[in-house]
């Protein structure tokens, strides 16, 4: 099997002629963060979007609609509700990683946003999740009231409007659904943000 390498985003663009981390130099890093930049500015976005719509034609396993139409009808109703770009573009991707990772998905949208949105937002993404608990009045195992230890938050209240008017009610086949194609720009321009500084994890 011959080996070949990946294509580059831009035929100008080189490669690191380098196969290890330890052998990079200085004008191996100056090359890479060169490139590094427009890559992202092209490409983050895309990726995101991608990863939304690979999930458009999943099964379920008992809701009426998949996640991705769920995530869907959340940005549609934010964005007719006058919600900003910011808001809509979180409300899209909140459930992201709903399938793929379902007890961390919330840390795993905030993550995903974070170095882009407001920390009140970020803050949402994180603990959507355990805010919905309110509405589940009889699934078995689960603490309604778990949102109450964040009582106080200045974006508590914030938090349960989003689950209450975005999350809990967004699973049926009669919501509005816009194309992915109405939040694509808006998505785009929030990645083309500077991104924030996150502190390093403890």
């Amino acid at each position: 099997m011959t080996a070949s390498r990946s294509p580059l985003l831009d035929p100008t663009w080189r490669y690191v002629e380098k196969a290890t981390l330890d052998d990079f130099r200085a004008a191996d890093w100056a090359l890479l963060n060169a490139q590094r930049a427009p890559y992202y500015s092209d490409q983050q976005a895309r990726q995101a979007l991608r990863l939304l719509a690979a999930s458009s034609e999943d099964p379920g396993f008992g809701y009426q609609v998949n996640n991705f139409r769920h995530c869907v009808q959340a940005a549609t109703l934010a964005m007719q509700d006058g919600r900003d770009e910011e808001y809509v573009v979180m409300a899209l991707l909140h459930d992201i990683g709903f399938v793929a990772c379902p007890s961390t998905h919330g840390e795993f949208a905030a993550q995903l946003l974070a170095p882009y949105i407001s920390d009140a937002n970020t803050w949402l993404l994180e603990r959507h999740m355990y805010f919905q608990a309110i509405h589940c009045r009889e699934l078995p195992g689960t603490d309604r009231y778990v949102r109450d230890r964040w009582r106080g938050h200045p974006a508590f209240e914030a938090t349960a409007e989003f689950v209450a008017k975005y999350d809990q009610n967004t699973i049926s086949p009669s919501l509005p659904e816009a194309p992915l194609a109405v939040f694509e720009p808006m998505v785009h321009r929030v990645f083309a943000r500077t991104p924030r500084q996150r502190p390093l994890p403890p």
